[in-house]
């Protein structure tokens, strides 16, 4: 399998949360596409955290896009130049106030790779303690949950876990580790 070429590129907005850009490409047979768009992202970071006495650490949270609110895993971007473990340690700290433990990275994934250019680094973070108050970005308003995972097993069966960046990390630990 060859990759494609990419001829030209085109910058169709670039905000702080939002780049696009449309890709003129040649397929490895000599076939043309003029229009073949990519949304450009920073790299992402999630985190399943489980505290000392084996609970899981949640953020339930406000969504624009699907209008509602969900849980979720806590979750960041990486800075430009931050390795992927310490925006994800930052991560956790400034949304739950939890840290420490011991850290793993458990997958890393792709929200779409067809058109969008960035990965997701899962980490899974043991023995977390709670170290202080939330550090919340402007923007957001973040309730934490800690849940048996039992709790949050079923959620995931009932399909209350929309975000699939997040779904994906926590069937691969019930799958590894069944309650």
């Amino acid at each position: 399998m060859e990759k494609w070429s990419t001829i030209e590129k085109k910058y169709l907005i670039k905000r702080p949360w939002l780049t696009a850009r449309c890709d003129k490409v040649q397929l490895p047979d000599g076939r043309i596409y003029d229009e073949f768009y990519v949304l450009e992202y920073p790299t992402w970071v999630n985190i399943l955290a489980i505290t000392k006495d084996g609970r899981m650490v949640m953020v339930e949270q406000y969504r624009h896009g699907l209008d509602g609110v969900f849980f979720e895993l806590c979750a960041g971007t990486v800075e430009e130049g931050e390795d992927p473990l310490d925006a994800a340690k930052r991560e956790l700290r400034e949304e739950t106030g939890f840290g420490g433990g011991t850290w793993e990275l458990s997958m890393v994934i792709s929200a779409n790779p067809t058109s969008m250019n960035n990965l997701n680094y899962c980490f899974i973070a043991r023995d977390v303690e709670l170290l202080g108050d939330q550090q919340l970005d402007e923007t957001e308003d973040i309730n934490v949950h800690v849940l048996d995972p039992s709790v949050v097993k079923e959620m995931l069966i009932r399909d209350e876990i929309k975000q699939a960046l997040m779904a994906a990390p926590l069937w691969k630990y019930f799958a590894q580790h069944p309650v």
